[in-house]
């Protein structure tokens, strides 16, 4: 195996990474030599399980550290930002922030006021899923933390343009969520940063699961994937590999579709 970052001092910030593409992702990139960071929200109950993909992570014998914190917490951000700083020392640098935040209501949008989706929800939805990684990018930015060449990386879905049954907060924030990285791709780029999107193809992911009616989903997106098989969190993991390599500094500002060709039919 070519160990691509090994002895470069990267690192990898990932916002959600205990589990699904983000989980992934921080194996792919620990295999090949980058150091990781996972903030994640995990309960008691679900650590066990958690740690032992974490040391999954540890035995490809790069740095890591795990922070069980909300990253849209104010006083939980700042926590955050002083044990990386403490850890990355003067040398290491962010090269790949990857933002796998799943927190989105999915309510309706029709029916009972408590059942039906709010503008609370909308918010909620949007600051979590979106407006989150302009946060990210912005806190790690004025704290001097990414490499010279560095890659703002974050996950969308088809659902992003096309309406889904109790999917329009989620829908709208990954809108927002691509809008905003395009933006960051074209303001931030003077200093090398550079920002994409994978649309990852139906995936069965925790995430996934919890949309009602996901095995429709899943049978649709089967029908419909030339390869007749879902994406696999593997398949995504590549994709963040390849942007985050050297050849790929000239990517930015796209929405790139990891799906097998399902997005074609």
């Amino acid at each position: 195996m070519v160990r691509k970052f090994k002895n470069k001092n990267y690192w990898a910030l990932i916002l959600g990474g205990s589990s699904g593409l983000g989980l992934a992702s921080a194996k792919k990139l620990a295999s090949e030599g980058m150091n990781i960071c996972i903030i994640h929200r995990n309960s008691r109950a679900e650590m066990e399980s958690v740690n032992k993909e974490f040391s999954v992570i540890q035995n490809f014998g790069v740095q890591f550290l795990s922070l069980n914190k909300d990253v849209l917490n104010l006083q939980h951000q700042n926590d955050i930002l002083s044990e990386l700083k403490t850890v990355l020392g003067s040398e290491g640098k962010i090269r790949c922030l990857l933002h796998s935040i799943a927190k989105g209501n999915l309510k309706p949008m029709t029916g009972s006021e408590t059942e039906s989706l709010s503008i609370d929800d909308f918010s909620i939805t949007l600051q979590a899923m979106a407006t989150s990684l302009y946060n990210w990018t912005k806190l790690i930015f004025n704290e001097k933390l990414f490499a010279e060449d560095a890659r703002v990386l974050a996950f969308t879905s088809e659902g992003s343009t096309k309406p889904m049954t109790h999917y329009a907060a989620v829908s709208a924030a990954k809108a927002a969520l691509e809008a905003i990285s395009r933006n960051i791709a074209l303001e931030f780029a003077p200093f090398g940063i550079r920002s994409n999107c994978i649309q990852a193809g139906v995936t069965d992911t925790r995430s996934l699961q919890m949309i009602p009616g996901s095995e429709k989903i899943k049978e649709t997106s089967l029908e419909r994937n030339p390869f007749k098989r879902l994406t696999q969190p593997e398949d995504v993991a590549n994709a963040v590999s390849l942007l985050c390599q050297d050849e790929a500094s000239w990517i930015n500002g796209c929405v790139i579709p990891v799906d097998g060709g399902e997005h074609l039919s």
